[in-house]
């Protein structure tokens, strides 16, 4: 059925102290609408330079208040009858979780003689960490994070295994929460040391050579004894079987700037190489040797002009691949006693194609490039010599490359819109590869579903690319149920890749659009700039240009398109609702950044978003924000599409407040009777780590919603 405004559950609504109003059809004039949750307008405003910035729906941001709880409560009560009502929801809900149940393995880590691995049974609400003692040995379960709660909501969020083998660190994830609290575990006997390592958040645990202990970063300790997530993070040494409180303060970078330090080891434990993070476009990388006595700390790569990735070293020789002079990628050496940049050795020179991902594995460079989107691996000797391409099953996404310099064995993951990832091992010096893992997927139809690519003219006449994936013989009617996917930002690129969320929606009939917007990385790093700051508009226009030009070419028109996005995604889809109302026929933005103007005021890893975003404390980019900030460009007495937008109230990512605020002054400002539904998760936070069950049921309300305001038909 239709949103049915004239037969939703009443009696919740009336419960929950709401009035439904019943009307005539559609039209701008509020004559048929949801009596949406009252939301005091405050006259808080803000001052940038000389403009006067209204923000009544400040008293939002204090998630812990009474007034901000009712919120929640209210806008839930309104919003869950409806869902749960659509009567495509069930039935969605009932087959994604049939699609769900297929057993699934992710990329090997050799350390030792042990490989260290998760899977899942098909069964099993979260993933498992397994464990073979040799390679032909039966691997066995280590740590099942299904036994950690009942509802399966503290997950197994990170975890490291000693390099030799003996001992794994695991992080722990409470309720979605980015909070971790570490612990070790002997493999021989799958019991837990005593330690527990806490005040962690997007650091792993980086073990020392002799696996006795590992480095970490964590934030410093506030009067009140929690954690200052505010603040930045030091580096520590943990050494197993202490208190965290005897821990080693091993490097933090002082006061003046916003460096966040993490650790890594390399693999011949050698040096400790310290990552600096700021942001997106550039960073730092410091190296210190652990077996010098009071070794002196290098400052490496200081000049903050590209990003770095630590591949590896031969003796003194290390190696990175660097955007430096590079925009694609190359990939360089670099003599620890003659460091200057005019001394580099080019190892991979910069191509065409955007580098997306190298390794030093078995004393060779695996590269992986990105050809319009798609993975293209090719192996390289370390004096630079072209070995050969890596062959790939078709067209996708090779990822996860897993081996160590000292050994020619090689895992990585395959995989593509219609199959689930593959796990390959790949010997270096030959380049073959054999599956070592390979899962089955349930969906009968996944296999013969079509990935065609096509491109199309943004505004600015920039050539973009876009994958459509469908069923076999589409018509071009414009009657086809459209979901545009994108996210567009901080050089993540948007490859074919499985999600059993996609798979449910083309089994309904539906057709998948996913364009590569700027922002992204497929076109290297002068593609990411020009989707950053001051030209963050260029993302919502090549997004605009994606549904016109879906709706030109007759694959759908408006009350049929969809439009999704998350986290920046979620950005995205509030900036293009609010620019073209009349365009999209259903906005689903997911724990999205939608104010603009105060993102950086909510936690430290939001500081690390300037390099995309930039601040409003800068007048020009203040001036870039505000002309898309979707909070502040909601227009009063405006006819928006039917729009759910979700969040996580333990969201410490992207906190919710985004979406409450959002929510709030989209509903004020409705001026038809399309609905505006926000959707709050309990115990949930980004997206990370979630189990099974609150994914398909966060899913089947997005999807049951989008089926429900299109009309769409679901044949199942």
């Amino acid at each position: 059925m239709m949103f049915d405004r004239g037969t939703v559950n009443l009696s919740a609504l009336l419960l929950a102290g709401f009035v439904l109003l019943v009307g005539g059809a559609c039209s701008p004039t509020k004559e048929l609408t949801l009596d949406y949750p009252p939301a005091e307008r405050s006259d808080q405003a803000d001052d940038y330079f000389g403009v006067e910035v209204p923000d009544p729906y400040r008293w939002l941001e204090e998630l812990g208040s009474e007034s901000t709880r009712a919120f929640v409560e209210a806008q839930n009560a309104l919003a869950e009858p409806q869902l749960a009502a659509l009567t495509t929801r069930e039935r969605i809900r009932d087959r994604m979780t049939e699609l769900w149940r297929y057993e699934r393995f992710e990329v090997p880590d050799k350390r030792g003689a042990r490989y260290f691995y998760e899977a899942n049974n098909g069964d099993q609400e979260l993933d498992v960490l397994m464990v073979a003692d040799s390679p032909g040995a039966e691997p066995r379960v280590l740590i099942d994070p299904n036994n950690f709660r009942e509802d399966a909501t503290v997950a197994l969020a990170n975890w490291e295994a000693s390099p030799d083998g003996t001992l794994v660190a695991y992080g722990m994830s409470d309720g979605g929460t980015d909070w971790k609290t570490w612990r070790i575990r002997d493999v021989a006997s799958g019991e837990d040391l005593d330690d527990v390592v806490g005040n962690m958040k997007f650091s792993t645990a980086v073990w020392s050579p002799n696996s006795k202990g590992f480095y970490y970063s964590r934030y410093p300790v506030g009067k009140d004894g929690k954690a200052d997530g505010s603040e930045k993070v030091s580096v520590f040494y943990h050494r197993a079987g202490s208190s965290q409180a005897d821990d080693r303060h091993v490097y933090s970078t002082g006061d003046g700037n916003n460096y966040d330090p993490y650790p890594e080891v390399s693999d011949d434990g050698r040096f400790l190489i310290l990552n600096l993070f700021e942001g997106y476009s550039t960073n730092g990388v410091y190296v210190r040797e652990l077996d010098v006595a009071n070794a002196k700390l290098i400052r490496l790569l200081d000049d903050w002009d590209a990003f770095h990735v630590f591949l590896g070293n031969q003796g003194d020789e290390l190696f990175f691949r660097t955007t430096r002079h590079a925009p694609n990628g190359r990939v360089v050496a670099i003599n620890l006693k003659t460091p200057e940049p005019a001394n580099w050795r080019q190892v991979v020179p910069e191509s065409e194609n955007a580098l997306a991902e190298a390794k030093l594995i078995g004393g060779h460079i695996v590269a992986q490039y990105l050809v319009d989107a798609r993975s293209h691996v090719v192996r390289f000797a370390i004096d630079g010599t072209e070995l050969g391409v890596v062959e790939l099953p078709g067209i996708g996404t090779a990822s996860d490359f897993s081996g160590k310099d000292d050994d020619p064995e090689a895992f990585f993951q395959f995989d593509s819109f219609t199959a689930p990832p593959t796990v390959f091992r790949l010997d270096v010096v030959s380049g073959e590869t054999t599956p070592f893992r390979e899962p089955v997927s349930i969906s009968s139809e996944a296999d013969v579903y079509e990935t065609e690519q096509v491109f199309f003219a943004s505004k600015d006449g920039t050539r973009i690319p876009m994958f459509l994936i469908h069923q076999p013989g589409l018509e071009r009617n414009g009657e086809n149920p459209t979901m545009l996917y994108g996210y567009g930002g901080f050089n993540v690129s948007e490859t074919p890749e499985f999600k059993v969320r996609w798979n449910m929606w083309l089994e309904m009939g539906g057709l998948l659009a996913i364009p590569n917007l700027r922002g992204g990385g497929e076109y290297g790093e002068a593609w990411h700039q020009a989707g950053t700051k001051l030209q963050k508009q260029n993302v919502f226009d090549d997004f605009i240009a994606a549904a016109e030009w879906l709706i030109a070419e007759r694959y759908t028109r408006t009350p049929k398109l969809a439009i999704h996005g998350r986290s920046n995604g979620g950005l995205l889809v509030g900036a293009v609702t609010t620019q073209r109302p009349d365009l999209f026929g259903v906005s689903l933005p997911a724990v999205g950044v939608l104010d603009m103007l105060r993102y950086h005021t909510a936690s430290a890893n939001a500081h690390q978003w300037g390099s995309d975003y930039g601040w409003s404390d800068n007048e020009d980019e203040f001036k870039a924000q505000h002309a898309y900030s979707p909070v502040h460009n909601i227009a009063p007495d405006t006819c928006y599409p039917p729009s759910l937008i979700t969040t996580a109230d333990r969201d410490d990512r992207v906190v919710p407040w985004h979406s409450y605020k959002y929510a709030a002054a989209l509903q004020h400002a409705q001026s038809c009777d399309h609905p505006i539904l926000l959707r709050i998760e309990t115990r949930a936070g980004h997206g990370g780590s979630k189990p099974t069950w609150m994914q398909v049921e966060d899913y089947a309300d997005q999807w049951a919603f989008a089926a429900d305001q299109m009309g769409m038909e679901v044949p199942m």
